[in-house]
Order: C-alpha cells, then sequence, then structure tokens
C-alpha cells in the first residue's frame, strides 16, 4: 500500500511498504514539490510492486493539504483562461468542444458563474497576491478609522431654555 511522507527539507515522497527476507521495508517510489499530480503519480505506478491506489493518495494529499493538480484540469484552465481573455481558438478545437460539451451546455448555471469563472485559470500566486492584497485593504481601511470605541459618544451642548432667556439679546454686527 503506497502512502505520503512529508521530508523535512519540503519536499514530499509517495512511498510503498514492500516484505522482505528481513522483514518490511519501506520504498520511495516517486518524490515531489508543491502539489500532487500526474506525473508523480505516473512515476509512483511504474515503481510499485502492487497496484497503485491513484484515487486513494490524491485523497490523501487533500487531507493533508498538500492539495492535487491533475493535468487535464491544468489544460483546462488554461483553456479557460485563454477564452476569458479573447484569444481566438482553432476551429477545429472549438467545434470539438461544442460536441463534447453538448450535453452539458443544456444544464442551469448558477448566476456568480462568471465572476467564478475569472479565478479558474490563475496561478496559486496571483490568487496568493490577490488576497494579500485584500487584507491589506481591510487592514488600512481599519486603521483609518477613529480609535473611539462605537459604544461612547462625545458629550453634545444641551440647551437650556432657562439659561437663554436669562441672557442679554444679541446685537446685530453693525457694519464699519
Amino acid at each position: 500500500m503506497a502512502y505520503l511522507v512529508r521530508r523535512a527539507s519540503g519536499s514530499i515522497q509517495i512511498r510503498e511498504c514492500v516484505r522482505t527476507e528481513r522483514g518490511p521495508c519501506s520504498r520511495m517510489l516517486a518524490s515531489f514539490r508543491g502539489a500532487l499530480n500526474d506525473q508523480a503519480l505516473d512515476q509512483a505506478a511504474r515503481k510499485a510492486v502492487r497496484p497503485l491506489d491513484r484515487e486513494g493518495l490524491v485523497a490523501k494529499a487533500q487531507a493533508l493539504g498538500i492539495g492535487w493538480h491533475s493535468s487535464t484540469s491544468v489544460a483546462a484552465r488554461q483553456l479557460l483562461k485563454r477564452l476569458r481573455r479573447g484569444r481566438a481558438l482553432d476551429p477545429v478545437l472549438v467545434g470539438l468542444l461544442r460536441e463534447s460539451l453538448s450535453e452539458m451546455l443544456e444544464m442551469e448555471l448558477p448566476d456568480d458563474l462568471d465572476e467564478a469563472a475569472d479565478w479558474v485559470g490563475t496561478s496559486d500566486e496571483e490568487r496568493g497576491a490577490t488576497l494579500r492584497g485584500l487584507l491589506r485593504l481591510s487592514d488600512a481601511i481599519v486603521r483609518s478609522r477613529d480609535a473611539r470605541s462605537p459604544g461612547r459618544r462625545e458629550p453634545y451642548p444641551l440647551i437650556d431654555s432657562e439659561h437663554r432667556r436669562a441672557l442679554p439679546p444679541r446685537r446685530p454686527l453693525s457694519p464699519p
């Protein structure tokens, strides 16, 4: 059975435990950095003694926070990114896409899908930079507000009618 191991160097290994004459032994099948991908799984499958449970490894990677990048999903993200930016595609490819997606075109789509589609083709670095920018903006807004607590108000001058009647009437200002 294959499993994932996070190394101190930051790399992640796909390992397999096999039986030997001297007892169980763990073998490294593949090593990668970042998210688990198809290339690492293919390399591990070639070296594995037993059949590799790809879905199980993907689920373990997601549970460990490593993530998963499928080569097909990366290609689909790049295609959507090109389409959202108005770039032209090969007409043959457009015809094949229409044919493949014809059943899905009849489905009802949510209204906010357009806004989410802007982020489909972006990299993790772009998303992280945008998130940091939003956090800096919210921090600047919070810091720009007055430090007074919302429950305390400045004392408002009271109008005392009795006191006002006792004062002499005001004289209009005369021009010089």
